[in-house]
């Protein structure tokens, strides 16, 4: 076991030294700026000035449309032909012809005519009028005062809350679940990326038979302990510049960004409630919101947990993947181990949806305590909360834990034994049954 740390030490190095490693942990945050700057920038261009040629064949029935910012409109007794030569002239202004048919109060539908595809942000605007104009022109029609009709109109919410036996009450935030959901496909990621690195390090050394020098000072299972542990310093040292990268860009973006962009324009897309109901035009206003989603989630509690199932994972997996690297010698067998070996994380990746809707079905609290699944399926259960904040029962967290240690330990113990036999294994791929022998009789 004195070894070990050699062999972690070692297997550290030579890969922070590298420069592919420089350039990965550079680039993805990197990229994850350039995919949020974008996001900003196309935000931005939905505020670009829209001019819409309105044809209404009920005129003058829809003239108290009304400008709005971003989005001039132009009323005119005109046909849709007539419309489209004018859209179409030199030096035309208008980038878009609405149509309101005559039948619009029984369809409620009509079209818009643009010369490019406008955005979701511009499209819901004009609806909104358009559906303000149709229910004002309903009321007249059925002869029913506006006043009555705000008094009846009900927009009905339902929010749920959990109760314990001591009658204390906490709010259910679904929502919160999708930021778990990023939790859970990070560590995803990383399982299958390190220990696909675990799995090609001992392949190659078998292949290359420097093995066969190692182990003559070295034991087989601190060989393959060291090479896993060293390994999980390099994805927590990437993971750690990850974060910190990460932090300084998202900044950096904000004070370059932000002081252009206008929030209001995006609350009828939004998918939750309580985002939806803010009206800051300022995001930093918007990110020190108690309400906002991301200030609902308790980190102090997620990161800690997301580096425990992190670890706990990537050493249950990477204990399998380096039992296949002894056990293979070419790049093309990798593929018929390592599926059913991942088939687990696969399906908690699939089940995710399901799990967002319902973090308390059997199949969420199942695939949260079974050990191949839970680092997955746990990170998107816990966002919700643990405890007497509503979330889950602590025992449910602490029996996943300790079974995804226990379960880690077995599988070292089995992988250790398949590692010492499949090291110095050769020429044809061993069979199960052989397999089964190493096993039964190491």
């Amino acid at each position: 076991m004195s070894k070990i740390p050699i062999i972690l030490k070692r297997e550290f190095l030579s890969r922070v030294r590298k420069r592919s490693f420089l350039i990965v942990t550079l680039l993805v945050p990197v990229l994850i700026s350039i995919v949020l700057a974008i996001s900003i920038w196309l935000s931005l261009q939905e505020n670009q000035k829209q001019h819409i040629l309105i044809v209404d064949d009920n005129y003058p029935v829809f003239q108290q449309i009304k400008n709005e910012k971003g989005l001039s409109y132009y009323y005119q007794d005109i046909s849709l032909e007539k419309a489209e030569k004018l859209m179409f002239l030199d030096g035309s202004i208008y980038t878009g012809i609405l149509y309101l048919p005559e039948n619009i109060m029984a369809s409620n539908a009509s079209k818009l005519y643009v010369k490019k595809q406008p955005g979701a942000i511009t499209q819901r605007r004009i609806e909104k009028q358009i559906e303000n104009i149709i229910e004002n022109q309903k009321l007249l029609y059925n002869k029913i005062p506006k006043e009555i009709y705000n008094k009846i109109n009900t927009e009905f919410h339902l929010t749920p809350f959990k109760i314990n036996e001591n009658g204390e009450e906490s709010k259910i935030n679904s929502d919160q679940a999708f930021v778990g959901f990023g939790f859970a496909i990070l560590i995803w990621f990383m399982i299958m990326m390190y220990g696909t690195m675990v799995m090609r390090s001992v392949m190659e050394e078998k292949v290359n038979r420097i093995v066969e020098v190692i182990i003559s000072s070295v034991k087989p299972f601190e060989l393959m302990m060291g090479k896993i542990i060293g390994v999980a310093f390099v994805g927590l040292l990437q993971v750690l510049m990850w974060g910190i990268l990460s932090s300084i860009l998202f900044v950096a973006i904000q004070f370059f960004f932000i002081g252009s962009l206008d929030l209001t324009s995006l609350q009828d897309i939004q998918t939750t409630k309580e985002v939806g109901r803010v009206n800051h035009t300022d995001i930093q206003v918007l990110l020190q919101d108690p309400n906002f989603i991301l200030n609902r989630i308790n980190f102090a509690v997620m990161i800690p947990l997301f580096l425990f199932y992190f670890l706990g994972g990537y050493l249950l997996y990477a204990a399998l993947f380096a039992a296949v690297g002894a056990l293979i010698d070419s790049e093309s067998e990798t593929q018929q181990f390592v599926t059913p070996l991942t088939l687990p994380l696969l399906i908690a990746y699939v089940m995710a949806p399901g799990v967002i809707n319902n973090p308390e079905s059997i199949s969420a609290v199942f695939t949260s305590i079974f050990p191949f699944t839970s680092p997955v399926t746990m990170m998107i259960r816990m966002s919700i909360g643990v405890g007497d904040s509503g979330g889950l029962p602590i025992w449910q967290v602490l029996l996943s834990m300790a079974l995804l240690i226990l379960t880690f330990l077995c599988i070292i113990w089995l992988a250790s034994k398949i590692y010492r036999a499949g090291i110095l294994h050769t020429g044809k791929r061993p069979s199960f049954k052989k397999i089964f022998s190493w096993l039964k009789n190491a």
